[in-house]
C-alpha cells in the first residue's frame, strides 16, 4: 500500500485532496479498516514515523541574548560612554541620571521582547488534552498527541477536534470552525466528495479541522493530518518563518543620528584640543568632554521610550492594548486596513430584522443584539381620497397581484404601522409563533449585570428575540393563558436542513406543525401559500419561483434567509403518537407562511469610522470567511464599498441559493485572488476591497500585494487562521475578546472591545505620537546644535596669556543640558492631538524620522539660538565692555574677570530661555506660535509650561546665588545685560515666525495625497455632506 512504503515523516497529502475522495478511497490510502481501526502495534509504528501530533517549533529565546540585543543598540553604547566621561570628570550627579536612562530604556525594550515570543507555545495549548478512537476493535481515549494517520477517530458535541479528518457517519454534526476560517456560523456538516480539489477550507464540509469545536451531532472520521501537517502546524510554519527582527524606521533613523551625533562629538572635541594647539590642560579637557556631552541627547531615548509608553497608556484607556512600543510608530503611517467582518465591523449577534409574508409584503424589525426590545413595523398603502385611516391592519381585502408576489402601482399614499398584538394579521401572528415554538434556543438576562444573552444555536436565538418583541416569545406561549405545549420534535437535520415541531394549543385544542428551513428545503414540502386570510394552492416550483425575487432582494441586503410553513394535524393524525411517526409523513401538505432575513448587523460606529479612515486617506479592505454577497452587503453598509461601486458583470452564486449576486472587480471570492499571479495582482488598477471565503494563504498574499504597492498595512483578527498574516502585516491587531491565544501572542494590538472604531484610535494616536517624538527630537537636538554653535565660536576668544576664554563652564554646560533637554521635551510628548491630526494622509514610511523639513528646522533654530548667544558674549565683552578678558578666568573668578562672568551671566540666560521658548515653537512645525490666539492656548499643555516656568526659575537661580555662580557655574548676576537677553529672545521670536511663514509659501504641504488618497478623502467629504442633510451613517 502507498502508506507502508512512507519512509519519512512527510504527511500522505500529495494525492488527491482528501475532500473529493471518497471514504473507500481513504481507507485504502492509509490501510485501515473503519470497523476495526488500526491495531495498537501498528499505531505505535505510525507513531515513530510520523512523530507525536503536536506543534514543533523554535521555542522560547535566551533571556539573555534578548538582554544583549538591547544592549547592543548604539544610542545605549553612546550613553555607556557618556557615563565614562562623567565618571571621568567626576560629574557623579550625570553619571547616575544616564545610568538610570540605561536601566530604565534596557528594561522595558527587554520585557517588551520577551513577551512577544510566545506564539508556539501556545499553538501547543491549543491542541485537545484526549481523543476517543477504535483501534484493534475497541474504542479507546488515547492522549492527543499519540493520534497517527489512519486512525478512526469518534467526534460528539463539546469535543475539541484533535487532528484533521475525513468525515463519515454524521448525524447532524455541527463544527465552531471560527477560529480557523473565519466564518460566524457554525458549519453543518456532509459526508459526500466534492469535485473541486480547490474548494476554500471553510466550503470542505466533509472535513474536521485540529483545534475547531464540536458544537451539535456525532460523526466518525478518518485521521488524515497531525502535528505539523495539520491546516493548524501549517499556521505554525508560517508563523515561524515570518521574521519581524528588521529594524523599524524610526529606529534606523535614530541609529543614523546617533552615529552622526558621535562623529559631531569627536570632531568637536578635536577642534577643542586644537583651538588649544593640543596644550590639553585640565579645563580644557573638561571643557572638551563637557562639549561632548552636550552634542549627546543622552534623554533622547528615555523621552522616546516615556512617550509611547504613555502613548500606550492612553490607548489601554481606548481599549487598544499595545503589546510592542513600535506598532505605535507603524500606526502613525498606516496606508491599508485589512478587517475581519464579524464582531470587528459586526456585532457578531445574529439578528432577525426584515420578514415578508405573501400579499402583506416586507416588515422591517428593529432593535440589535439579544434584548427584546424593538418594533415591527411596514409600510401599509391607503388611497389617496380616503378621508381617515383605520389603526387596524387590513390585509383581508385584495389589491392587484402582478404575479412576483408585488402589488401593481396604484394611487396611494404609503403610512408607517407598528405591528403589535391588537393590530396583528392572523399570518403574521402564526409566522411569529413559529419562529418561537420551532426553536430550541432561550435568552434570559443576567441578574447582575442586567445584560441578555441567547442560549443555543444563533440563528434560532435571533427568532426567539423576534418572537419575544412582539410580546410572543416561547415562555410566553407556553406558559400562562395561550397555553401550547410541544408535543414533538423532528430536530434540525444537516442533511435536509430544515426542523420542525407539533404544538398543541390547550384552549383550542389545535394541533399544529411548524416547519423552518432553508428555502430549498421547505419549499418541496409546501402544497400551498398563506395569501392574506386565504390559502391558495400552489405547486413546489411555482411557489419557488414566487419567492426568488423576494429572496433576491434579502440577499441583495446580505440576509441569511429561512422560510417557515405550517399545517394543522388531520384529526386522524391527533391519535397518532407523533413521536413514533417518520418525519417524511408529517412535513408534507405545509402551507407557506413566509420570509424572514437574519443578519449579522454592523457595529453603529462601523461607518463613521472607516469614514474616517477615508479622511486621513486609508483605504479599508474587508477580508472574511463569509459567502461573497455577504460581505459585499455589509461593506456597502459599513461604508468601505460604495454606492456607485461593484456594477461589473461578475455573477457569484453560492450552491444551493436561488438567488444571484451582482459582484464588480472590487469584490472577489479568496479561489478567484489565489489563482492570481503576483504579475497579475500587480497589473490591476485597484486591489479587490472585500475578499471573501478568505484562507490564510488569501490573507497573508494580499498583504504581500499591498507591500508591493507600497503599503503600510494594519491586519486585524481573531482566529488562529489569522496569524500568519497577523505577523505579516506591520501592525497586527488582535481581538481581545473573541481571539485566539495564538492570534494575540502573533500581534502588535489587542483590542479589548473587538471594535474597528478603537483600530482608527490606536491609529490617531499613533500619528499624535509620532508628531511628538518629531517635535521633541526638533527641540532636542536643535539645542544640542545650539550650544555646539555657541561653543565652538566661542573658542575664538583668547585672554591676554594667549588662553582659549569659554563662553560657558564645563559645569554651566551640564547645568544648561539638564534644563533645556529632557524636561521640555517630555512635555512635547505629552502633546494633545491638533484636530487636523486626520485630515492629512498618511507619511510616508520612508521619509523617516528627521525628514528634510525637520533636518532644515535643526539647522535653523540651532544656528540662529547659537549665534544670538555668542553674539550677546560680544556684545557684553566688546560692545557695551571694553573688552578685557583677563587672566585664567577658566579656573576662578577674579576681580579682572568680572566681565567675563557676566558675559557668561548673559549667554547662560540667552542660550536657556531660548531654548526653552523654542519647545512652544515645536508645537506647531509650521503653524505660528506667538499670535494672540496660540498665547491664550499655552496652557493647553500644562507640563511643558510648568517645564518653561521651572527651568526659568531655576535659570535665575543659577545666576544668583552666590557660590553657586561664582564657584561652580564660573559665571556671575547680571542686570542691565537682562535687556539684551530680553531683546535678543524678541528678536528670536519674529524670526522664527518669518520663518515659519515662508516655509507656508514655500514648501508643499506636509503630506500630498496620492490620486487614490485624494479619492478618499473625496468619499469622505462627500459623506460628511450627506450627513448634514439626513444622518450620519448608513
Amino acid at each position: 500500500m502507498l502508506f507502508r512504503k512512507a519512509k519519512t515523516k512527510k504527511a500522505v497529502v500529495d494525492q488527491k485532496p482528501y475532500h473529493c475522495m471518497d471514504t473507500d478511497v481513504v481507507m485504502r490510502e492509509f490501510d485501515v479498516d473503519i470497523a476495526t481501526g488500526l491495531s495498537t502495534s501498528e499505531a505505535e509504528r505510525r507513531l515513530t514515523v510520523y512523530g507525536p501530533n503536536e506543534m514543533r517549533g523554535g521555542g522560547r529565546p535566551s533571556a539573555l541574548k534578548i538582554l544583549f540585543r538591547q544592549l547592543a543598540n548604539l544610542m545605549t553604547v553612546i550613553l555607556i560612554a557618556a557615563v565614562a566621561i562623567a565618571f571621568a570628570i567626576k560629574d557623579w550627579i550625570e553619571a547616575g541620571v544616564v545610568i538610570g536612562v540605561i536601566v530604565f530604556n534596557t528594561a522595558i525594550g527587554f520585557a517588551q521582547e520577551f513577551k512577544a515570543e510566545k506564539t508556539m507555545d501556545s499553538l501547543r495549548k491549543m491542541t485537545s488534552p484526549t481523543s476517543r478512537v477504535l483501534r484493534s476493535g475497541h474504542q479507546i481515549v488515547v492522549p492527543t498527541m499519540d493520534l497517527v494517520p489512519g486512525d478512526i477517530i469518534y467526534l460528539e458535541s463539546g469535543d475539541v477536534v484533535g487532528a484533521d479528518c475525513r468525515l463519515f457517519e454524521i448525524f447532524n454534526l455541527e463544527t465552531d470552525e471560527a477560529l480557523l476560517t473565519g466564518e460566524a456560523l457554525p458549519i453543518a456538516k456532509e459526508p459526500e466528495p466534492f469535485d473541486d480539489p480547490e474548494l476554500p477550507l471553510g466550503d470542505r464540509i466533509n472535513l474536521s479541522f485540529s483545534s475547531t469545536t464540536v458544537t451539535k451531532g456525532r460523526a466518525k472520521g478518518i485521521v488524515y493530518a497531525t502535528g505539523m501537517s495539520s491546516e493548524v502546524g501549517k499556521i505554525a510554519k508560517k508563523l515561524m518563518e515570518t521574521n519581524k527582527s528588521k529594524k523599524t524606521p524610526l529606529q534606523k533613523a535614530l541609529d543614523r543620528m546617533s552615529w552622526l551625533l558621535l562623529a559631531i562629538a569627536v570632531v568637536s572635541v578635536l577642534i577643542v584640543f586644537g583651538a588649544n594647539k593640543f596644550n590639553i590642560e585640565n579645563e580644557v579637557l573638561l571643557y572638551a568632554i563637557g562639549l561632548a556631552i552636550a552634542t549627546i541627547p543622552e534623554g533622547l531615548i528615555a523621552v522616546v521610550t516615556l512617550t509611547m509608553s504613555l502613548g500606550v497608556s492612553t490607548l489601554a484607556k481606548k481599549r487598544a492594548l499595545v503589546r510592542r512600543l513600535v506598532a505605535l510608530e507603524s500606526l502613525g503611517s498606516v496606508t491599508n486596513i485589512c478587517s475581519d467582518k464579524t464582531g470587528t465591523l459586526t456585532q457578531s449577534k445574529m439578528v432577525l430584522v426584515r420578514a415578508w409574508l405573501p400579499k402583506e409584503g416586507f416588515f422591517r424589525v428593529s432593535g440589535l443584539g439579544f434584548e427584546p426590545v424593538g418594533e415591527v413595523t411596514t409600510k401599509q398603502q391607503t388611497e389617496s381620497n380616503h378621508p381617515a385611516v383605520d389603526n387596524q391592519v387590513n390585509f383581508a381585502q385584495d389589491s392587484p397581484d402582478n404575479g412576483c408576489g408585488k402589488a401593481a402601482p396604484i394611487k396611494a399614499s404609503e403610512e408607517t404601522v407598528t405591528i403589535n398584538q391588537d393590530n396583528m394579521s392572523a399570518p403574521f401572528r402564526r409566522i411569529a409563533q413559529g419562529a418561537a415554538l420551532c426553536n430550541m434556543s432561550e435568552i434570559r438576562k443576567d441578574s447582575e449585570t442586567g445584560d441578555w444573552y441567547g442560549i443555543g444555536d444563533p440563528t434560532e436565538i435571533a427568532l426567539q428575540v423576534f418572537a419575544s418583541k412582539l410580546s410572543m416569545g416561547k415562555p410566553m406561549l407556553t406558559n400562562g393563558e395561550n397555553q401550547w405545549k410541544l408535543v414533538c420534535e423532528f430536530p434540525f437535520d444537516s442533511g435536509i436542513k430544515r426542523m420542525s415541531v407539533v404544538a398543541r394549543n390547550m384552549r383550542t385544542d389545535e394541533h399544529i406543525i411548524f416547519l423552518k428551513g432553508a428555502t430549498e428545503r421547505v419549499v418541496p414540502c409546501c402544497t400551498g401559500r398563506q395569501h392574506g386570510e386565504s390559502v391558495t394552492d400552489i405547486t413546489p416550483d411555482e411557489l419557488q419561483a414566487y419567492l426568488d425575487p423576494q429572496i433576491q432582494e434579502m440577499g441583495r441586503d446580505g440576509l441569511r434567509v429561512l422560510s417557515i410553513a405550517f399545517r394543522h394535524l388531520t384529526t386522524a393524525e391527533k391519535g397518532l403518537d407523533m413521536n413514533k411517526t417518520n418525519r417524511e409523513e408529517v412535513e408534507i401538505g405545509m402551507t407557506f407562511l413566509g420570509l424572514v432575513g437574519i443578519y449579522d448587523p454592523p457595529r453603529p460606529e462601523s461607518f463613521p469610522s472607516v469614514m474616517e479612515c477615508y479622511r486621513a486617506g486609508i483605504q479599508v479592505t474587508m477580508l472574511t470567511g463569509d459567502h461573497p454577497h455577504t460581505a459585499a452587503a455589509i461593506a456597502r453598509q459599513v461604508g468601505i464599498l460604495q454606492d456607485d461601486d461593484g456594477d461589473g458583470d461578475e455573477t457569484t452564486k453560492e450552491k444551493g441559493d436561488h438567488q444571484a449576486l451582482n459582484l464588480g472587480p472590487l469584490v472577489m471570492a479568496a479561489r478567484e485572488f489565489d489563482r492570481m499571479t503576483d504579475e497579475e495582482i500587480d497589473q490591476l488598477p485597484e486591489l479587490p476591497r472585500v475578499i471573501a471565503r478568505c484562507s490564510p494563504d488569501t490573507k497573508v498574499k494580499i498583504i504581500e500585494a499591498l507591500h508591493r504597492r507600497d503599503g503600510m498595512v494594519v491586519m486585524s483578527g481573531d482566529g488562529v487562521n489569522d496569524s500568519p498574516s497577523l505577523k505579516l502585516a506591520d501592525v497586527g491587531i488582535a481581538m481581545g475578546l473573541t481571539g485566539s491565544d495564538v492570534a494575540k501572542q502573533a500581534s502588535e494590538v489587542i483590542l479589548t472591545d473587538d471594535n474597528f472604531a478603537t483600530i482608527v484610535r490606536a491609529i490617531r494616536e499613533g500619528r499624535r505620537v509620532f508628531i511628538n517624538i518629531q517635535r521633541f527630537c526638533c527641540v532636542l537636538i536643535s539645542g544640542n546644535v545650539a550650544e555646539l554653535v555657541c561653543l565652538l565660536l566661542g573658542l575664538a576668544f583668547r585672554d591676554n596669556l594667549g588662553e582659549t576664554v569659554f563662553p560657558l563652564s564645563p559645569v554651566a554646560i551640564l547645568v544648561n543640558n539638564l534644563l533645556t533637554g529632557t524636561p521640555p521635551a517630555m512635555a512635547l510628548g505629552v502633546e494633545k492631538a491638533w484636530p487636523t491630526i486626520m485630515d492629512e494622509p498618511p507619511r510616508s514610511p520612508s521619509s523617516g524620522l528627521f525628514t528634510w523639513e525637520v533636518q532644515g528646522d535643526i539647522m535653523f533654530f540651532g544656528f540662529g539660538i547659537g549665534l544670538l548667544s555668542i553674539a550677546n558674549f560680544w556684545l557684553v565683552m566688546n560692545g557695551f565692555g571694553d573688552g578685557h578678558m583677563g587672566e585664567g578666568c577658566n579656573r576662578e573668578y577674579s576681580d579682572s574677570c568680572d566681565l567675563v562672568f557676566r558675559a557668561r551671566g548673559t549667554v547662560f540666560a540667552t542660550l536657556t530661555l531660548a531654548i526653552l521658548l523654542h519647545a512652544y515653537n515645536c508645537r506647531r512645525l509650521r503653524g505660528p506660535m506667538w499670535n494672540w490666539n496660540m498665547v491664550k492656548r499655552f496652557h493647553e499643555n500644562k507640563f511643558l509650561l510648568a517645564g518653561v516656568v521651572a527651568g526659568t526659575i531655576l535659570c535665575i537661580i543659577c545666576i544668583y546665588v552666590p557660590g553657586l555662580n561664582t564657584k561652580v557655574l564660573k559665571m556671575k548676576g547680571i542686570s542691565w545685560e537682562w535687556g539684551i537677553v530680553l531683546i535678543t529672545l524678541l528678536i528670536f521670536l519674529i524670526m522664527s515666525e518669518l520663518y515659519k511663514f515662508a516655509k507656508r509659501k514655500l514648501l508643499k504641504p506636509l503630506s500630498v495625497a496620492t490620486e487614490e488618497q485624494g479619492r478618499l478623502q473625496r468619499i469622505w467629504t462627500e459623506n460628511t455632506l450627506a450627513s448634514s442633510a439626513g444622518g450620519f451613517g448608513k
